[in-house]
């Protein structure tokens, strides 16, 4: 696939997600990375483009350019910023909101702290984002491991064999000290996407070293 045809398979996927304002968000591409620009009204819409980008195939890399620049109405004060945050934390059953920290500064969040699982992590990632007046965010919440590395290993090569979307011969596993390291080749950014997935999604998992080369 061109640069030329990609861009448009982009463009037609940012048009696609009901969450974003296409119209708003330029698109260029070269040699297979894409870079997104233009302003949007919030931060969850901004990432949703990052994610529909990501999800067209050929795409290697995505570079997110996009601005958020608050409307007048969502405009908030740091400290309602924060208060709304930690409030919805306590909210999400997936969060032990007990042990995450949230940091409020110009209207950008940092979240730190430790959870069990990635999914948790993730979670929390969610709730700061789509809280209304974000403009952007950091998730610093680190990942404590309570499992073996042989465990770990095994519950991401079997995820991997189980998942439609991965062709798992092609991927090798090296987990050490909670961190997965990923090798080998796929024929799409989904792909090595699904195959992150499967990694952060095992017990312990607190870091994922992406080498997977996408070869379309």
């Amino acid at each position: 696939m061109t640069d030329r045809e990609l861009q448009e398979q982009v463009q037609k996927a940012l048009d696609w997600e009901p969450s974003i304002d296409a119209a708003d968000i330029g698109v260029s591409v070269d040699a297979g990375v894409v870079t997104l620009r233009g302003d949007v009204k919030r931060y969850s819409e901004r990432s949703a483009a990052e994610r529909a980008a990501q999800g067209v195939y050929g795409v290697k890399a995505v570079a997110n350019d996009i601005n958020v620049r608050l409307g007048a109405g969502d405009q908030r004060t740091d400290t309602d910023i924060a208060q709304a945050v930690v409030s919805a934390l306590k909210w999400n059953a997936r969060v032990p909101d007990d042990t995450i920290e949230v940091t409020v500064s110009n209207a950008f969040v940092a979240l730190a702290g430790e959870v069990e699982w990635e999914y948790q992590r993730t979670a929390a990632a969610s709730v700061a984002r789509d809280t209304t007046g974000v403009r952007g965010g950091t998730n610093l919440i680190s990942i404590k491991p309570r499992v073996s590395v042989t465990d770990v290993k095994a519950k991401i090569e079997a995820a991997l064999k189980r998942s439609a979307e991965v062709d798992a011969r092609r991927i090798n596993v090296h987990v050490a000290d909670g961190k997965v390291t990923l090798t080998g080749n796929v024929h799409s950014w989904f792909e090595a996407r699904e195959a992150r997935s499967a990694a952060w999604a095992a017990p312990g998992v607190k870091e994922v070293d992406d080498r997977i080369a996408v070869m379309p």
